[in-house]
């Protein structure tokens, strides 16, 4: 676990214009599809329409110079040899029409027109009407309509883009602004965004929803503080009735338990300051071995100590340093299972024990003040973890939290180059 500000859950996500302008492109080739087939189909359909017309209306003509003169006209036939064979056989004498999709050569297909010139077994009078110069123009209009849609799909699509791309950087600006909140940066806000739609009600509600946030945690934070400095006089005047009790068993056992409340006291007042933001590090360049061997060494517990890292000085605030070393031991010892090792390599402390490590709640969401985690861990007030993380924040340090892989909890501080 990483003291770092989280990477936000969109960090590897694809982009909303994106599939908005993907969507918008599919859309538009679906439409046009759609709008082509239906503009083929019924060009087709008319066009057949029209030639079956213009046969019958070229047949009647015809028939009639024929009958009145015996000569034939408008294309005219009799028995002619393509003709289909559902015309030759009827000898009703009505007209009828047949749709020929043969192609030959430049003709075809075509719409043929027959009616016999008399009764049974006389010969049939054919009307061919040729549809390939209105089937080349049915073409044409295809291929006009494709350019079309080609034309209307690039001007779509840069449209799509950019106006997904406004959405997106109005979408994004919120959940940055909600992931700083996450974060803890209590103070981000989206503020005012264009437009009256579902966007701007998202930002607006992040808005209320992290100043009713800041409110409970101001409220929280001064209700700590408040009571710690309420509870400090009377812990004092503990103390010293504490002082004027005989020695013996119950006075060393409500001495220790009276420091035990003040040493609560003052990491409650503590965490109070590191939340308020009003805590600034005196910065002066140390030994890091000896400020952590002494932070050790006040803690009074058995740890094991190895320094790599030679005569390396950083610069810091020892006060802090030691502050967060000691936490971490003690953290260990009374969390954790022996040995207990502190290493220093480099600007790098690590703090391991051998214990049953940092429960899976606290590597996912961090330490959190009067929650120890699990059950085998121990028991405590959670806040040694949780002032060593404010310390490390106000040293621009980086405070991160694993298990070991054969066992046991480890706590690496890096202290800034």
């Amino acid at each position: 676990m990483t003291v770092r500000p989280l990477r936000g859950p969109w960090a590897d996500r694809t982009p909303l214009r994106r599939k908005i302008a993907a969507l918008a492109a599919v859309t538009a080739l679906l439409v046009v599809a759609a709008v082509g087939v239906l503009v083929h189909l019924w060009t087709a359909q008319d066009i057949r329409s029209r030639g079956e017309a213009r046969a019958m209306n070229t047949l009647y003509a015809a028939m009639d110079v024929y009958r009145r003169t015996g000569v034939l006209t408008d294309g005219a036939a009799l028995d002619p040899a393509g003709l289909p064979a559902a015309l030759r056989g009827p000898a009703d004498g009505t007209r009828h029409h047949v749709y020929d999709g043969r192609v030959e050569g430049n003709v075809g297909p075509s719409v043929w027109a027959a009616q016999r010139t008399g009764g049974s077994g006389s010969p049939v009078l054919a009307v061919q009407i040729n549809l390939g110069p209105d089937r080349a123009n049915l073409s044409r209009l295809d291929a006009a309509m494709a350019v079309a849609s080609v034309v209307a799909l690039a001007g779509a699509v840069p449209l799509a883009v950019y106006g997904a791309g406004l959405l997106s950087r109005r979408l994004s600006r919120v959940a940055e602004t909600a992931a700083r909140i996450s974060a803890g940066d209590l103070d981000a806000r989206t503020g005012p965004t264009k437009g009256r739609d579902e966007v701007a009600d998202i930002a607006a509600t992040v808005d209320r929803m992290a100043d009713s946030l800041a409110l409970r945690l101001r409220t929280e934070r001064r209700f700590t503080a408040d009571v710690a400095h309420e509870l400090r006089t009377p812990v004092g005047g503990l103390l010293a009735a504490v002082d004027l009790l005989p020695p013996g068993e119950t006075e060393d056992l409500l001495r220790a338990r009276v420091r035990d409340l003040r040493d609560l006291v003052e990491d409650l007042l503590e965490i109070s300051r590191l939340d308020a933001g009003a805590e600034e590090p005196v910065r002066v360049r140390v030994p890091l071995g000896a400020v952590v061997a002494e932070a050790v060494s006040r803690a009074g517990l058995d740890t094991e100590i190895t320094d790599d890292g030679g005569a390396r000085t950083v610069e810091t605030d020892p006060r802090r340093l030691e502050r967060i070393v000691a936490n971490l031991v003690v953290n260990a010892h009374r969390h954790g299972a022996g040995p207990v090792r502190v290493t220093v390599d480099g600007p790098t402390v690590v703090v391991r024990d051998h214990g049953p490590g940092f429960p899976d709640d606290l590597l996912l969401h961090g330490p959190r003040r009067f929650h120890t985690g699990a059950r085998e861990r121990g028991s405590g007030h959670g806040l040694g973890l949780t002032i060593a993380l404010g310390q490390a924040r106000v040293l621009g340090a980086e405070l991160l939290l694993a298990n070991a892989p054969d066992g046991g909890a480890v706590a690496t501080l890096r202290l800034p180059a």
